[in-house]
């Protein structure tokens, strides 16, 4: 490999510096679409990986699983936009306070938001540094990583700090015996089995 090659391959996932109002200003002219596998975090329009059978049955099981004991005034989407600071990310699965058309002028913000889930396999790593940074600094309440390689589900709650050092405080991974606590603004509203979240 070529000195120029390694150069242009590191950070392989950083593409464009952008700014949050330019990223819309792309969506809005049609510059970027639905077809673009890209989503910004952290001010980077960074690539997506494609995902594989496991990945989306995973994120489909999850989100049944989550809809089955929401309260009402709560909803639970898929691989779609929330607004934060300087990131626009999709995660696999979010739940989000009040109903969908409440959203028809923005994308829900870190305030809407009780829960975010990621699905993990080859998007691990990026997944418990980049993605639990973004969510941290955030302040979203509880983090869960559906970590496929694993077959466990980790949960990450109290989040703390700012810019690159934010995190969350506590970590408890989930296995298939296990029954896995969902709480919502600090109630336990039921609990889900790991087994049946994974696919």
């Amino acid at each position: 490999m070529s000195s120029l090659e390694s150069a242009a391959a590191i950070p392989s996932d950083l593409i464009w510096r952008l700014s949050l109002d330019r990223y819309h200003s792309m969506i809005k002219n049609g510059i970027l679409t639905d077809e673009d596998p890209v989503e910004l975090l952290e001010g980077w329009l960074v690539f997506k990986r494609p995902k594989n059978p496991p990945h989306r049955a995973a994120t489909r099981l999850v989100r049944i699983a989550i809809e089955s004991i929401l309260p009402s005034g709560w909803y639970v989407d898929s691989q779609e936009p929330i607004a934060l600071f300087d990131s626009e990310p999709e995660p696999d699965v979010v739940v989000v306070r009040g109903d969908t058309r409440q959203y028809l002028a923005r994308h829900p913000g870190a305030e809407d938001i009780a829960l975010v889930v990621e699905v993990a396999d080859t998007t691990l790593q990026r997944d418990r540094s980049l993605k639990k940074r973004i969510y941290a600094r955030a302040g979203i309440p509880i983090y869960w990583i559906v970590n496929l390689l694993a077959r466990q589900i980790e949960v990450y709650t109290q989040p703390f700090g700012e810019a690159e050092h934010s995190d969350y405080a506590t970590q408890q991974n989930y296995g298939l015996e296990d029954a896995l606590p969902l709480a919502i603004e600090g109630f336990e509203i039921g609990t889900l089995s790991v087994d049946s979240l994974l696919p």
